[in-house]
């Protein structure tokens, strides 16, 4: 009999993954859910397990896969820095994720947080709830047909939210070292280094996994360059952005606001980021739609019954993609 170990984690439906495998597996499956949310339970709860499905907040390190059986872990969602994927290759773990699952939901969140920001929502709602009326409460306001909008990274989220950005007429950049400037350019963005991005963009959208060579990409320096107008979006991961250095921005009025779906830590104790009127901050629910959530459990669970049966699953994880 095989043993899968679910995170009693919200976004993880037992009931999708039962109906799946109980389907899909050429033997028995038993299905326990258990709290993770550190190295230490998952060892605990997944001893003896061929198959662990995981959340965000739970560390898969060398230990932990040093320590456990399994076949394969199971990142239910888009990224895998939780997950020690090197680790799990030398051991002959298979590593998956779920890619797919919200692009639309993500792309459409992103450009929700940069319209809200531009203009001025927050800061209109709370003049308003505090008995005001105020059409200055939220100046200044740019027109968005006359901005560009930057792309940090270019992957399918940050290409379907250029689709739907292109009806608004801003101008597009995007920086991505793994993406050409022709297929950008089928997209209608112009293809930009790092440095020229941050320099043109008016507003930027953050898309980049969290890697060693992303972590804190969008520092200082970056911030320095946009202008007194301009709004951030993160969709990413929250590391991607120095949370310092974007504080300090906004403390100073060099930049306009920042739409954030990911924070460094999640959820936030004390973060100074969260309540201010000039960001808007939701709780990495960017991901969120039923058909989503529909989605993701059952890719997962195709993958668990893939392996499970000696077969390669869709969402492997390559271990030496460039992206890693």
């Amino acid at each position: 009999m095989a043993r899968v170990v679910l995170s009693a984690f919200p976004m993880i439906d037992p009931e999708t993954y039962r109906e799946v495998l109980d389907e899909a597996v050429d033997e028995p499956v038993e299905i326990e859910v258990a709290e993770l949310g550190s190295t230490e339970n998952l060892i605990e709860a997944a001893g003896g397990a061929d198959a662990v499905v995981t959340d965000i907040n739970t560390p898969v390190t060398a230990e932990a896969l040093d320590a456990l059986g399994l076949r394969v872990v199971v990142r239910s969602a888009v990224g895998v820095d939780n997950i020690d994927v090197e680790a799990a290759a030398a051991k002959g773990v298979t590593v998956t994720r779920v890619p797919d699952y919200c692009t639309d939901e993500v792309a459409t969140h992103s450009v929700s947080l940069l319209l809200s920001c531009l203009r001025s929502l927050k800061r209109y709602d709370d003049d308003v709830t505090d008995g005001g009326w105020n059409w200055e409460a939220g100046r200044p306001i740019r027109r968005v047909s006359a901005s560009t909008v930057g792309f940090v990274s270019f992957g399918p989220i940050a290409q379907r939210a250029a689709e739907q950005l292109s009806g608004f007429g801003a101008d597009l950049v995007a920086y991505d070292p793994f993406v050409e400037a022709d297929e950008m350019a089928e997209f209608g963005v112009e293809k930009a280094a790092f440095d020229e991005l941050f320099d043109r963009a008016d507003h930027v959208g953050v898309y980049a996994p969290l890697t060693d060579a992303t972590r804190g990409m969008v520092d200082a320096d970056a911030l320095d360059r946009l202008d007194e107008d301009s709004v951030v979006v993160n969709v990413s991961r929250g590391p991607v952005v120095d949370a310092d250095a974007l504080l300090d921005a906004l403390e100073a009025g060099a930049i306009k606001g920042a739409g954030l779906d990911v924070l460094a830590e999640e959820p936030p104790e004390d973060d100074p980021l969260v309540g201010r009127d000039d960001t808007v901050v939701t709780p990495h629910a960017a991901w969120y739609s039923e058909e989503a959530r529909d989605d993701l459990n059952r890719s997962g669970a195709a993958d668990v019954a893939a392996v499970l049966n000696g077969e390669i699953p869709e969402g492997r994880v390559d271990p030496e993609a460039d992206w890693l």
